[in-house]
């Protein structure tokens, strides 16, 4: 049977109690779930989102990371700290780093390749605005994305990598790409990933969907032949909301 990864992006969202409170109840609820389940609390939850998850089958993940291992860089927290905590996926390239804090994909890059090397996973956020699509940049934008995000990285440190399509029009709207185009979009970044590595090595490839997914479109979504699972938002917030995304089956 097809095995889906569902991924919960907490944002900038939730004191550590809060935090805490959240975990407790996805370990509970979501005890036995078929499906690869992360969250990715806020930094400064990490620690204690960790000790809660103990003994769960929930991964704990990152919502970012600095580009070097340690140094004078203030306000970055590094991939040596995280790896401490028990961090198995971090985040990267997500459209929020790329739009609001301008990370380019040299950038997102190194972090993918430092990520790998500590045996941390990556998730590789790509996507088009709004005005790139109706341009008919889309592929060219996503391709792109995907290449540079990816440089460097070989065929065997590709089965840690997991891509995640997420519209930026899409994230935090509440508008998302109807099944067909999600998919769509995944088969583009699939036949990338061929060009790359090779038809089997790109159906191997874990690709999410993230954007405004919710307990009502994620069974039409993850039906679709190169959706494998989902980056989660606001859904992920709320035990009522990320449980039966999580359980969509």
């Amino acid at each position: 049977m097809r095995s889906y990864f569902i991924a919960g992006n907490w944002k900038m969202h939730k004191t550590v109690a809060e935090s805490v409170a959240l975990a407790k109840e996805l370990k509970d609820k979501l005890a036995g779930c078929s499906e690869k389940v992360l969250v990715a609390p806020a930094f400064t939850s990490l620690a204690a989102v960790a000790e809660v998850l103990k003994g769960s089958s929930i991964l704990l993940g990152a919502q970012n990371m600095g580009p070097e291992e340690q140094g004078a860089h203030t306000g970055e927290v590094s991939v040596l700290m995280l790896k401490d905590l028990g961090v198995k996926a971090v985040i990267l390239g997500h459209s929020e780093r790329r739009h609001s804090y301008l990370e380019g994909d040299a950038l997102v890059n190194k972090k993918v390749l430092l990520a790998l090397k500590h045996g941390i996973e990556p998730i590789l956020c790509v996507g088009e605005t709004l005005e790139e699509r109706e341009s008919g940049k889309l592929e060219a934008v996503i391709g792109t994305q995907v290449r540079e995000g990816l440089k460097g990285v070989d065929e065997g440190s590709l089965k840690a990598v997991t891509v995640a399509y997420e519209p930026v029009w899409a994230i935090g709207t509440g508008k998302t790409a109807t099944p067909e185009d999600a998919d769509a979009v995944h088969a583009y970044i699939r036949k990338v990933l061929a060009g790359l590595y090779g038809e089997q090595a790109a159906k191997a490839v874990c690709i999410q969907y993230g954007g405004s997914v919710k307990p009502d479109n994620v069974a039409a979504l993850m039906a679709k032949p190169n959706i494998d699972g989902a980056l989660v938002g606001g859904a992920s917030l709320k035990t009522e909301s990320f449980v039966p995304i999580a359980r969509f089956r």
